[in-house]
């Protein structure tokens, strides 16, 4: 399915609880192809700082299938809980009748079926350090919070409080000043040439037009490799493109 803003290129989700357990929320963000961004949210009286992390899984894959998606698209996380679950352990506690190595009661069944259920296929979490300055992180740990702490928001876009809280169990808060939406879809674009370039894929030349933010017609007249920020830009065929990191030279 596809809209006026293009593509999701860039994902978010968080999870906070206030007491663990106690009152928690849930924050998720996309970006899409035009620059615009959709966040959304979800709060309960009475939860875990995990349970929030897959819930807001949930919500953004269940919200994902009723978009078109960046073939390189990934979901970033700072809950290594939500990653190894989702890529690595539910398979076992599948086949084990959803019981873990040792015998015991996997924690929260009714979410890790319900995220199983709502699998994309190619779509993955990738992890990131929550509080290391990553904006969308940033971000939904916001959402997340304010959902915790059951704060009225009849239009969350645009009407966040800028703070956050350093733990989801502290009280302190600091002021986090959020990138103007410009820089942050530079910064999505950026961290998709990135992402695309580790991973090998290849474009067409709409899609690296798109990227590039180029008129297509100027791609199509490329015919040899050529540079663009931090990537060599090398052509596969007459119609297909791959990404290589610059190499810069060094002093013998």
């Amino acid at each position: 399915m596809t809209d006026g803003r293009g593509r999701v290129i860039a994902a978010a989700t968080d999870g906070a609880c206030r007491g663990n357990p106690g009152p928690g929320g849930w924050g998720a963000i996309l970006r899409f192809e035009d620059g615009s961004e959709e966040e959304f949210g979800g709060h309960e009286a009475a939860t875990t700082n995990n349970r929030m992390e897959l819930q807001a899984a949930i919500e953004i894959l269940t919200h994902l299938k009723k978009l078109s998606i960046h073939p390189a698209l990934t979901i970033k996380t700072d809950s290594k809980y939500l990653i190894n679950g989702f890529s690595q352990w539910i398979n076992g506690w599948k086949k084990k009748g959803w019981k873990t190595s040792s015998g015991k009661k996997v924690l929260n069944q009714d979410l890790w079926e319900a995220l199983d259920q709502n699998r994309i296929n190619g779509v993955k979490f990738e992890y990131v350090k929550g509080h290391s300055g990553d904006p969308d992180n940033e971000r939904v740990d916001a959402i997340a919070v304010n959902f915790s702490r059951n704060i009225p928001q009849n239009n969350i876009n645009n009407q966040l409080p800028i703070k956050q809280a350093k733990n989801v169990s502290d009280n302190p808060t600091e002021e986090c000043e959020i990138a103007p939406p410009r820089l942050l879809k530079l910064i999505s674009r950026l961290e998709m040439a990135d992402h695309i370039a580790k991973k090998g894929y290849a474009l067409n030349s709409r899609e690296i037009a798109e990227l590039v933010e180029t008129p297509i017609k100027e791609i199509e007249k490329k015919q040899k490799a050529w540079r663009w920020r931090n990537w060599v830009i090398e052509p596969i065929n007459n119609s297909l493109w791959r990404l290589q990191p610059h190499q810069k030279p060094t002093d013998n």
